[in-house]
């Protein structure tokens, strides 16, 4: 059985402002150290066998702080990488809303591309990683797509709002699926408000 710790990144500034961040690089802030150091403390190293980051600012310093507990084995990939939101980065949900109230930002990725890399990435770790015990740091949108897929659209994007640095598991094991559990914050002593 190869199962995946999926962790969301932890809290910026952008994601206190309520902003999506998207591809915009933003590094994580005091709050979101905060968590990642509580992420760290709250996880076993004899639980995991290696760690997978997206290579984007706050998912790798996030990624980079549980390992300093953990001292796993630790690779980037691309595959998990935030949705690029396009013209709706930068901006706080009111004026998402207000300016695009279909929901579609110009220039986003669109979902089904956005579909396609996430899970070819998830293929890859279990390919790669058969029966292995995988810490993956990546973004909302991301653990959002991939808990979707897994569910088939009953949590996930658009329906389950994942906190900053939140614990959620999904197993891999004859051919199936399975989520274990998802969006768990009873590591951290305080999360983004």
């Amino acid at each position: 059985m190869t199962k995946i710790c999926l962790i969301r990144h932890g809290e910026t500034d952008w994601n206190a402002l309520g902003k999506i961040q998207g591809k915009t690089d933003i590094p994580l802030n005091d709050t979101g150290r905060k968590q990642a150091d509580e992420c760290g403390a709250y996880l076993d190293a004899a639980d995991y066998d290696i760690l997978i980051s997206s290579p984007m600012k706050r998912a790798k310093e996030t990624a980079e702080i549980i390992n300093s507990y953990l001292h796993l084995p630790m690779i980037e990939m691309d595959d998990f990488v935030e949705r690029a939101f396009g013209d709706g980065e930068g901006m706080t949900l009111e004026a998402r809303v207000e300016k695009y109230p279909d929901g579609n930002y110009p220039n986003q990725e669109e979902r089904e591309d956005f579909n396609n890399r996430v899970m070819t990435g998830i293929k890859q770790v279990c390919d790669t990683y058969p029966d292995k015990r995988v810490l993956l740091v990546a973004h909302g949108a991301v653990i959002g797509m991939i808990l979707s897929n897994l569910s088939n659209g009953e949590i996930g994007s658009g329906k389950t709002k994942l906190m900053n640095a939140c614990i959620s598991n999904i197993h891999f094991q004859k051919e199936q699926w399975e989520i274990k559990d998802y969006n768990r914050i009873e590591h951290l002593s305080r999360f983004g408000e």
